[in-house]
């Protein structure tokens, strides 16, 4: 009997949306393989990137690789907000529905969050007896507390998310993580699994140098200008502020060859975006580029920033393998040990102080005055990406794992 797959990923993106999405790539992956493996994606109906309900006709679900089915739920603006919330909760009722009804699959992958799915299917698989596989993407609540921080009632407020999530873990008979950071968390109340797998968001390198090598010519430079790159969401737990007061004062004190470019939206796009034009520096916002045009963009700059807040959850992160496969040097404010870790180990880029303008400025003044500590990071950064983020080697292991080739 053929092997049927199953993967909940609430929030993954379906063919011609996003480009760069984990468990589309996973699925082709393993229908290339073994094409007479049934493999389906169950996710919402509302594209949490796009922030608008998907349209999906019968011809476009026949020709996609794989089955893909869309949970019915309501629409949301803010990633922080009751109606997400909401729409959390209907995603994991129809859930529940749905695998009511369907038949039992032989493996059951999800990715969480959110965890009302996680929390369904965590349930499904244990009342069934099915191989259970987590992918945690990132650790809630915690990842909430940086925006709802107060003291004590903050863990009032998160234990029921918290004990949730608890449950999803303990019922994972495989923990697979982004990060291992978030791997050792799901652990921690795990007492089924060895061991744990951690496998990077990472990308494709074939694909993103097919990209890259599309570009016609570099962006038209003198011989001093210095492109700074940020690429990915505009929101509260990224500190695009100090980067923008640090280029600030480069500015004032005479160094106008910094050149900022923003590549991403987010809830807090307007607030950058005035804080730069008062600011006076040169700061281009290009809004959510598809994935091709964002390379494009990125593979042409000198410098790359990771500037996230302190106290934020985030660890390894989509950015990060960005970054590495352009070969960029990256300076980095996020608190992670993991992240920080990887950029030591290969001289890949500096950490700053978090929150301390004058130390970006610093860095930024030391690569962006020093190009051959550019061009060394920079090889450095792409190694990096080789050896650790690229899909087309390090997602094999998963794909083992769900065709159970990896006992």
């Amino acid at each position: 009997m053929n092997r049927d797959i199953l993967i909940v990923a609430q929030y993954t993106q379906a063919p011609g949306e996003f480009e760069n999405d984990r468990f589309r790539y996973i699925a082709e992956m393993i229908r290339a393989l073994d094409p007479e493996v049934h493999v389906e994606i169950v996710t919402m109906s509302f594209s949490h990137h796009l922030k608008v309900q998907r349209s999906v006709s019968l011809e476009q679900l026949k020709a996609w690789k794989y089955d893909m089915t869309f949970i019915p739920v309501n629409s949301y603006r803010k990633n922080v907000s009751a109606r997400r919330l909401i729409s959390n909760h209907q995603m994991g009722s129809g859930l529940s529905k749905y695998l009511r009804k369907r038949k039992k699959p032989d493996v059951i992958y999800c990715a969480v969050p959110s965890l009302d799915a996680g929390y369904t299917v965590a349930k499904y698989a244990k009342e069934n007896t099915i191989p259970f596989i987590v992918d945690v993407q990132d650790i809630w609540p915690e990842a909430f507390k940086l925006v709802f921080h107060v003291p004590v009632l903050s863990s009032i407020l998160f234990y029921p998310m918290e004990q949730k999530a608890n449950f999803i873990y303990q019922c994972a008979d495989y923990v697979l993580a982004v990060s291992k950071t978030y791997a050792e968390r799901a652990m921690r109340v795990n007492s089924k699994c060895t061991k744990e797998m951690v496998v990077f968001l990472g990308t494709e390198l074939s694909s993103f140098d097919k990209l890259a090598e599309l570009v016609a010519a570099e962006r038209e430079k003198h011989d001093n200008d210095v492109y700074v790159a940020y690429v990915g969401t505009l929101g509260q737990s990224y500190d695009l502020t100090c980067v923008i007061d640090a280029l600030s004062i480069l500015k004032e004190n005479g160094h106008s060859e910094f050149h900022f470019l923003i590549m991403g939206d987010g809830p807090q796009q307007g607030r950058f975006m005035e804080h730069a034009k008062a600011s006076g520096i040169d700061a281009e916002f290009t809004g959510r580029l598809p994935y091709k045009e964002m390379v494009k963009r990125l593979v042409a700059c000198d410098i790359a920033v990771n500037p996230i807040q302190g106290g934020a959850a985030q660890s390894i992160i989509n950015k990060h393998a960005d970054y590495a496969a352009a070969g960029l040097p990256v300076i980095n404010t996020q608190e992670s040990v993991e992240y920080q870790g990887l950029l030591a180990v290969y001289q890949a880029g500096i950490t700053c102080k978090n929150g301390d303008v004058q130390d970006m400025v610093d860095k930024l003044l030391l690569l962006g005055k020093n190009r051959e500590l550019r061009k060394q990071m920079g090889a450095n950064s792409r190694r990096m990406a080789e050896e650790r983020f690229d899909r087309g080697n390090t997602y094999s292991q998963i794909v083992s794992l769900l065709i159970g080739e990896d006992k």
